[in-house]
């Protein structure tokens, strides 16, 4: 394998784990929070996608996928917010739809893989971020981005344990 297609591999489980979480999921499911300020399940899924929609847009020099959605999502939030720094009330503020994250979701994957598919291997030492030290490749980046959305959905995963399905 490539190093190119080891991170599509990792996005694509993330797509599938996703996509699992949401199957079948009722608005109340979604919404769910086990503790007062644990994440819901909808929130944790619209959160990793827009994480991988926001990080992969940016080393790629191209626009997100989410303002094609953020009217759908009807979501309290700024259209560029993609959930860091949230407080426990705006996590909570959201509605969720299963189908609605499903889509975005996808389409979030295809444009991520369109564009990792592309990578040769000695695209991955280019910096993407020197404001940390050591500065960011972007390797790393997409590590990170997999990493990240790993344990989101890993979480969601969780919380749906939790409700027993």
């Amino acid at each position: 394998m490539t190093p190119a297609e080891v991170i599509v591999e990792g996005l694509e489980r993330v797509r599938e784990s996703g996509l699992a979480v949401l199957d079948g999921l009722t608005p109340e499911q979604l919404g769910h929070r086990p503790t007062p300020d644990a994440n819901p399940i909808g929130w944790l899924v619209w959160h990793l996608a827009r994480v991988q929609d926001d990080h992969v847009a940016d080393v790629a020099g191209a626009g997100q996928v989410y303002p094609a959605f953020a009217g759908r999502f009807a979501l309290p939030y700024d259209d560029d917010a993609i959930g860091y720094g949230q407080s426990s009330a705006e996590v909570g503020a959201g509605t969720w739809d299963a189908a609605l994250l499903a889509e975005y979701l996808v389409a979030v994957h295809e444009r991520s893989v369109a564009h990792v598919a592309t990578l040769a291997p000695a695209d991955l030492d280019r910096v993407v971020d020197d404001r940390w030290d050591p500065p960011v490749t972007l390797g790393v980046r997409l590590v990170s981005v997999v990493n990240d959305d790993t344990q989101h959905v890993g979480q969601a995963a969780y919380v749906r344990g939790m409700l027993g399905l």
